[in-house]
């Protein structure tokens, strides 16, 4: 098989010159965002009005770069650092979107795409490359696309589930042996520790678990070595699973969809998940129109779903994809999960975020959302919300005391304020 396949391998110049003016292609994101391609795009001076569409890229984005405004379009489907001022100045766009629709916009058309490039495994016996660490949207893009363009990453893990595209659909690639784009846990603060606690007392055994990647999701993991028999159903995971998993925490033993399974989207984090996930047959990555399906994640049991927020206002609508105006990151899959979450019997949905930023001078907890500012949870679908001062649930609450709630998990330095704000608002 290699003696065939590896014959094919060109240059990285040579794979994007198969794109032309107009095009719009998809880029595949995260640890599988194809570094070279990208350089090799931004280096083609022939080329006008090629639009990129892409979840959180990793890298310095070279294409997005004021000099190559005319030639390159941004549009991050869920966006990282290095389009954040491209977006705001302009230069690039933003589609707010839940993560489980945007398969549909390739495959339907409503986004026709003329390539994808993408980064992939090396093909195996039977001539199957991967998505590897990342399915997410990218199989939908490879499937609707009439053109792929690959990066065969030698140090890119073979992974199981819903992943494979065979060799022979790849039209051109380049091949290289690179580590990927890596992420070392990070260290947690006391804030984050204490709200880890908190989040952790709200998970039972035989939960199913949705978190993400971060200190605080990683201080929940830390504290649930004593739970029993854990399952996971998530969009995305990091380090912080690894020890649950090898410990026999993690068993998936009760959920009723993938049984025996952790499944996920993507990951991202250290060479230490690359190498537990690489031919891992434990481990099942999936489209997230699947991973994300409302009603498939409430057919599992006593699912928890843990995300974050920026804001959250005194009656409960929840920011977290933007700074007022300015995008920050996505609506990615909080909806899709805090609502599949309290749809499963047993299920809590938690929002989990430090009570202030900017070292303590704002209360993340406000009598009203930033003008701009997107509200991606509805205060009709948010149920738990923890900072380091507390646990609440506000569900079936009234406006009045949603309010007296959150303020009680605000940061003490802002209550006094915030009970003044309520005071007003509710004609207290």
């Amino acid at each position: 098989m290699s003696s065939t396949w590896e014959r094919r391998a060109t240059t990285a110049e040579d794979v994007v010159a198969r794109l032309k003016n107009g095009d719009r292609v998809f880029v595949h994101g995260a640890a599988a965002t194809p570094l070279p391609l990208l350089e090799a795009l931004a280096r083609r001076k022939d080329l006008e009005g090629v639009t990129l569409y892409h979840l959180h890229l990793e890298g310095p984005c070279e294409f997005a770069k004021p000099e190559h405004a005319g030639r390159f379009f941004s549009v991050s489907l869920f966006t990282g650092a290095a389009l954040r001022k491209p977006i705001a100045e302009g230069r690039a766009d933003f589609v707010p979107v839940f993560l489980s629709d945007i398969p549909s916009l390739f495959t339907s058309g409503k986004i026709r795409l003329s390539a994808a490039l993408v980064q992939l495994s090396p093909p195996n016996r039977h001539g199957q490359c991967t998505l590897g660490t990342s399915v997410d949207t990218a199989m939908a893009a490879v499937q609707s696309a009439p053109m792929v363009l690959a990066e065969i990453n030698d140090r890119m893990p073979g992974t199981h589930g819903n992943t494979v595209v065979p060799i022979e659909r790849v039209d051109a690639f380049v091949r290289t042996s690179r580590a990927l784009a890596a992420h070392e846990p990070a260290e947690r603060t006391d804030v984050e520790e204490r709200i880890g606690a908190l989040v952790a007392a709200l998970v039972d055994h035989e939960s199913i678990l949705q978190l993400g990647i971060g200190a605080i999701p990683d201080a929940v993991l830390a504290r649930l070595g004593d739970k029993r028999d854990l399952g996971v159903h998530t969009e995305m995971f990091s380090d912080g699973l690894i020890d649950l998993i090898e410990a026999g925490v993690v068993t998936n033993k009760t959920k009723k969809v993938h049984p025996g399974r952790t499944v996920t989207s993507f990951v991202s984090g250290s060479q230490r998940l690359f190498d537990f996930v690489d031919d891992n047959l434990s481990i099942e990555f999936h489209t997230c129109d699947r991973t994300n399906d409302t009603a498939l994640i409430a057919k599992n049991d006593k699912v928890i779903a843990i995300n974050s927020a920026l804001q959250v206002d005194l009656t409960g609508q929840v920011c977290a994809d933007s700074l007022g105006h300015k995008i920050f990151s996505g609506i990615g899959g909080q909806m899709d999960f805090i609502r599949g979450a309290a749809r499963s019997r047993g299920g809590k949905p938690i929002l989990a975020l430090p009570s202030t930023a900017a070292g303590g001078k704002v209360s993340r907890i406000t009598a009203e959302l930033t003008p701009g500012a997107g509200v991606v949870t509805t205060r009709g679908h948010v149920h738990w919300v923890v900072t380091e001062h507390g646990a609440v649930n506000l569900h079936g609450l009234t406006l009045r005391e949603r309010g007296e709630a959150l303020i009680s998990i605000a940061h003490p330095d802002f209550r006094a304020e915030l009970r003044r704000d309520l005071a007003r608002l509710r004609g207290i």
